[in-house]
């Protein structure tokens, strides 16, 4: 009993450096001038490829066995990591960033009820006020979507919320079971889901694939492998709410790079309100429309934040 807070803590440092880790993503779409796709594919890649090359380093041939003894639950881990990496895209293309990130916010909540049904585990009661609350704030923002547009957007978020929740609810229940190899595949996944949609996968240079290989190592194999590693070890929806630190931390990382602050009137808009949001996308589009890339052609260029 002696060695459980001790793991408690590891559980908590690991997911705090995970949450940073992932806060980094930002600060690389900025340094890199493609499409999404073509983001999500090389991030992916090189990202599967490290965590791969870690496991060989650190286990030698017995780390690539990692991979054939996986299981069910390793699959169902990577598959709900690729579903998770993959609507975040078209839910950022299909409703505000605003809404998205509403959704987003609610993981935690989403992750203790999936627990409670699953594995038992009993949420506090303020967990429990909360979940309501946030369940009260998607009714008021699906309230006032566009049937067209803004719900699919939404449908989207809300799936990657409930698949990333879900995963962190199986690793849990499966703590005793390595998961790095599912964090691997779940990359490489991505990158081949990706390859339908990418537009620019052939048109990098040398310095861009420098950049996207330390993308892939920070950002996605240092993170996810940080927070398999410690979701193992701390109660479900707590390792989801201590990820959220991601959130704040995400436009730190832009403004102390690019001195590049939210717009004044990024808080004035309120959640529900779509047109406010619809017409700074509106504006992104166009300004990602004529944005040129160094010496290459015209190039769409659209969010990629995941």
């Amino acid at each position: 009993m002696a060695g459980a807070p001790s793991q408690h803590r590891k559980g908590i440092v690991l997911v705090v450096a995970a949450a940073i880790a992932w806060s980094t993503a930002p600060f690389f779409t900025r340094l890199l001038p493609f499409d999404s796709w073509t983001i999500l594919f090389w991030r992916g890649l090189f990202g599967g490829a490290l965590i791969a090359a870690i496991l060989v380093l650190l286990q030698g041939r017995s780390g690539l066995r990692d991979f054939a003894k996986m299981g069910k639950s390793g699959w169902l881990v990577a598959s709900l990591s690729t579903l998770g990496m993959v609507c975040f895209i078209p839910a950022l293309q299909l409703t505000s960033v605003s809404n998205v990130a509403i959704i987003i916010a609610t993981g935690p909540f989403v992750t203790a009820a999936l627990a409670w049904i699953w594995l038992r585990e009993v949420p506090r009661l303020r967990t429990m006020l909360a979940s309501i609350v946030a369940l009260c704030g998607i009714a008021i923002i699906v309230g006032g979507a566009r049937v067209s547009s803004d719900i699919l957007g939404l449908a989207l978020a809300c799936l990657m919320t409930v698949a990333i929740a879900a995963m962190t609810v199986i690793v849990r229940q499966h703590r005793n079971t390595s998961m790095v190899a599912a964090a691997s595949l779940s990359n490489i996944l991505g990158s081949i889901v990706s390859i339908p949609f990418a537009q620019g996968i052939a048109a990098v240079s040398g310095h861009e694939m420098f950049i996207f290989a330390m993308f892939g190592f920070f950002q996605v194999a240092l993170g996810l492998t940080l927070y398999l590693l410690g979701s193992r070890l701390l109660p479900s929806g707590q390792a989801a709410l201590i990820a959220t630190l991601e959130t704040p931390l995400m436009p730190f990382w832009v403004w102390l790079a690019f001195q590049e602050a939210p717009a004044p009137d990024a808080c004035r808009r309120r959640v529900g309100d779509g047109r406010g949001d619809r017409r700074h996308r509106r504006r992104y589009q166009r300004a990602a429309a004529v944005r040129l890339t160094t010496d290459r052609e015209r190039r769409l260029v659209g969010p990629a934040d995941l």
